[in-house]
């Protein structure tokens, strides 16, 4: 009930008040020193409830930005200023507008883009390991 085992000193201040205000003032002086310690507990919750009102409407203020942000379908732009990536943003910008532009452009043929040996290549050697087999079969039923 007492902070920190602070009992003696709450009997010290006791007596001396009992002492200097008296037996017969000292339960109107309990009374007038409650009544202020109420005061300001309501004062301070008072304080602390304006203080979370003042942080609950920025907050709100906050959300509205991200709302209307949203709504003007510019989320990337709402991002990157809050990322602090603004150049970021604009790199993968231009990259899209550059990917767009070479998807958009005539197509050439392949067969023309392409060199000649590679637009139609050589048929390939024969493998000598793969005819040896075949080479070596006929000699063997000549012995």
């Amino acid at each position: 009930m007492f902070p920190e085992g602070r009992l003696f000193d709450f009997l010290i201040v006791g007596a001396v008040a009992l002492i200097v205000v008296g037996p017969k003032d000292l339960p109107l002086l309990m009374r007038k020193v409650g009544q202020f310690t109420a005061r300001l507990r309501g004062m301070a919750a008072e304080f602390r409830a304006s203080f979370d009102e003042l942080a609950r409407q920025s907050e709100l203020d906050e959300l509205r930005r991200e709302v209307s942000a949203l709504r003007a379908a510019r989320p990337a732009d709402f991002a990157a200023q809050h990322l602090g990536a603004g150049d970021l943003i604009a790199d993968i910008n231009s990259d899209l507008a550059q990917t767009n532009a070479t998807l958009n452009a005539p197509a050439a043929p392949v067969a023309d883009s392409l060199p000649a040996t590679e637009a139609h290549p050589a048929p390939e050697a024969a493998d000598p390991k793969i005819d040896a087999p075949k080479a070596a079969a006929p000699k063997a039923a000549a012995k």
